[in-house]
């Protein structure tokens, strides 16, 4: 169910009977000439429609498109708002749904917002706010690679240009950090590709996101579970 889809009053009737608000944290960046710009969004609002389609105490807020990108400077499209707005924003959206909610879940599928989003909602549980936050994780390519590209076949296959499709940097992403993080993707990647998306498939999209649909459903589970104040 999603949040802006319904009125002040449905939504109102909602929280008081315990619903939970995730809000899909995204980016706005670069992912190849194969992927559009909103793979990261596309992938948070998939996990987070799928966690409501099978728990009917979840609304789905509309998803956050802007990040922090910094790392994909140099690439047309990308928009990036950095590391310290990402984490004011988070802080004051995370305050101003909690005026409704019990329970906030930010489920972020895009890296680079990690430090962020870890950092804002340590900020609003001191604030005795009960706020949780996922990153779906995979094993393999980290970025515009296979797993990505699979997920998109699955998800928007229409956005996926697979004839565009090329091998980028395959190394290994411990051995390529450090050069990341002083000068970004475009210092080892013309295209933007970290790994190799040419074998992905719709098939391999659809059992990953079952994946991770399982990984954030335990990851509420056991958060709820918790008894708070």
């Amino acid at each position: 169910m999603r949040l802006a889809d319904l009125s002040s009053p449905d939504v109102a009737e909602q929280a008081a009977s315990g619903a939970i608000l995730a809000v899909p944290l995204g980016a706005t960046e670069q992912h190849g000439p194969h992927l559009p710009l909103s793979t990261d969004t596309d992938i948070a609002t998939a996990l987070c429609d799928r966690l409501a389609e099978e728990r009917p105490d979840v609304l789905v807020a509309p998803a956050v498109p802007y990040g922090s990108s910094g790392e994909h400077a140099g690439f047309a499209g990308t928009l990036s708002i950095g590391q310290a707005a990402t984490e004011l924003l988070l802080i004051e959206l995370g305050r101003s749904a909690c005026e409704t909610f019990r329970r906030l879940l930010f489920v972020s599928a895009h890296g680079g917002n990690a430090a962020s989003v870890t950092r804002a909602v340590a900020t609003l549980r001191t604030e005795s706010r009960d706020v949780s936050m996922f990153e779906p994780r995979w094993q393999g390519d980290p970025h515009a690679g296979r797993p990505e590209t699979a997920l998109q076949l699955a998800l928007r296959p229409e956005a996926v240009q697979m004839e565009k499709a090329v091998p980028g940097d395959s190394r290994p992403l411990g051995e390529l950090l450090p050069v990341l993080r002083k000068g970004g993707v475009r210092v080892v990647t013309d295209t933007g590709i970290l790994g190799d998306p040419t074998g992905a498939t719709a098939d391999e999209g659809r059992d990953l996101l079952d994946v991770l649909t399982a990984q954030l459903r335990a990851h509420v589970r056991d958060w709820t579970s918790v008894v708070t104040p």
